[in-house]
Formats: structure tokens, sequence, C-alpha cells
């Protein structure tokens, strides 16, 4: 599932494309068409993500995305081609066209029922208007482990499995530790950590969280390669060397997710 780094960058895309112009709406595969032809033919007026939620703005109705596991979005230049496969939502004007495939949720919301799905959901760390003491009053008082809570999307927004490994790595901090027993200081490392790395994902695309003395090229060693991309510490990195200490990076399934860490650096 795509992380918050991705929607965000995506919410920037569909501004650049089709902002401040009015747009075709389409669902070639059916299954949006009532929602579609609502739309159609109406400017976008905006677009913003929260977490893992992607929101397009058409004036007083919100076209609410989801992309789940796998939906995903194709951008390309005019004219858009005859529809190929499941396409559940087409977007196009005179330059530029996009279409969605294979989302959890594509749906119409009014204002209203959009804030009621922000209200289910933490603070962003990629949001202006997050606030991150809303989630550390959650967290304070937890006895669930501090990794399932990054990854619970009521607790903090848009965080997903790769940056939980790797955040929890840049500050040793063991993820198998109870909410309850994190402190104040390492929560607001963990935060700004979050806030300037999901930055340059959303930037860059991809995720990147080693820091310069153990990149590549500064250590003298291959780039990593996999579909992911980017160079992590202990993401997907299970039986290999830590990059900092050597010990062997461990994997365990975790809260339903797979769970990597480094049992040195990241010592109990």
């Amino acid at each position: 599932m795509p992380e918050g780094h991705i929607l965000h960058r995506l919410a920037a895309q569909y501004r650049t494309a089709f902002g401040g112009r009015p747009v075709e709406v389409a669902s070639p595969q059916g299954r949006f068409a009532d929602g579609a032809r609502l739309v159609d033919g109406q400017p976008l007026h905006g677009a913003e993500a929260d977490g893992k939620h992607l929101f397009l703005d058409f004036g007083g109705r919100w076209l609410h995305i989801h992309l789940g596991l796998y939906g995903t979005v194709t951008f390309g230049v005019a004219p858009a081609p005859a529809p190929v496969g499941l396409i559940r939502l087409r977007l196009a004007n005179d330059e530029q066209y996009a279409d969605l495939r294979g989302p959890t949720t594509c749906e119409l919301l009014t204002p209203a029922e959009k804030d009621a799905v922000h209200a289910r959901l933490g603070p962003d760390p990629l949001r202006t208007d997050a606030e991150p003491d809303r989630a550390w009053q959650r967290i304070a008082r937890s006895r669930t482990t501090v990794a399932a809570l990054l990854m619970d999307q009521k607790v903090l927004a848009g965080v997903g499995n790769v940056y939980r490994a790797e955040v929890l790595f840049r500050h040793g901090i063991a993820p198998h530790r109870a909410g309850r027993d994190l402190r104040a200081p390492e929560w607001e490392l963990i935060w700004g950590d979050l806030v300037t790395l999901m930055r340059e994902g959303a930037a860059i695309g991809r995720i990147d969280t080693v820091r310069p003395e153990h990149t590549p090229e500064a250590m003298g060693r291959p780039p990593r390669v996999d579909d992911h991309g980017g160079e992590v510490y202990v993401y997907r990195r299970a039986g290999q060397p830590c990059l900092v200490c050597g010990t062997e990076v461990r994997t365990e399934a975790h809260a339903a997710r797979n769970l990597f860490w480094c049992p040195r650096c990241q010592a109990a």
C-alpha cells in the first residue's frame, strides 16, 4: 500500500495537470459512472491528501480516493488512448489525462462527509495543520508496542511499514517497547524526522532514509536493488548485516505486517 508521501505527491500532480480548469471525468469501467457524471465538465478547484487518503475538490463535491493495496494512478499526455483494462476513473483535458485503477475507495463526498474522514485520522506529518500532540497523547498512555502504534492510522496518518521501520532504527528505539514507555523527547525526534523524511519522499517519489555516511558511495557498497527503491537501513533487509553495526537484521510478523529491526542498534 502506498505510504502517505505518495498521496501528497499525487495531489500535487492532480493540481498541476487539472487545477483551475474544467475536467472531463469518466468511468470507463462503469463502477463510478454515476459519480463521474455529477462532476464531469466541472473545474478542479484543488487537491489535497491526508494520510493515505486523496481528495479532489469539485466545488462542494469531494472526490475521495483510497488506493488500498492494488490501486494505481498513471498520468499521460493527451489525447488519452482508448481505455484498456479496468479503469475506475479517468480525468482528462486537452493536455493531460490521469487513469485510476484498482482503488479500495472512489466516491463522492459532501464537505461534512469529508470532515468525518479527517476526524478518524491521526495527524499527518505532511500537513501544515497537523497537531503531533494528538498522537503523543494516545501513544503515551498505550500498552501497545510503538511499532504497532506508528502504523495505526487513527494515531498517526500516512506512516506505513517503510517509514515505521526506518524512523525507529534512526533513533535507536526498540520496536517492541510499549508506547507508554516512550519518552516525550523521543517522540519529538520521531515526529520531526518523519516530517523531514516524508517531505523528501514526496519531492523525489521514493523513500531514502540512510544518512550521508551510509550511502553506497560513502560505504563503497553496491546500491540497493528492490522494487521499493531507495536506500534504507532495515526495511526488507532481513538476514543482511546492519549498515551501522554489522549485526544481522531481524524480521517477524507484528500486528499483521512484517517488522524489521536491528537487535543491537535498537536494543531494548
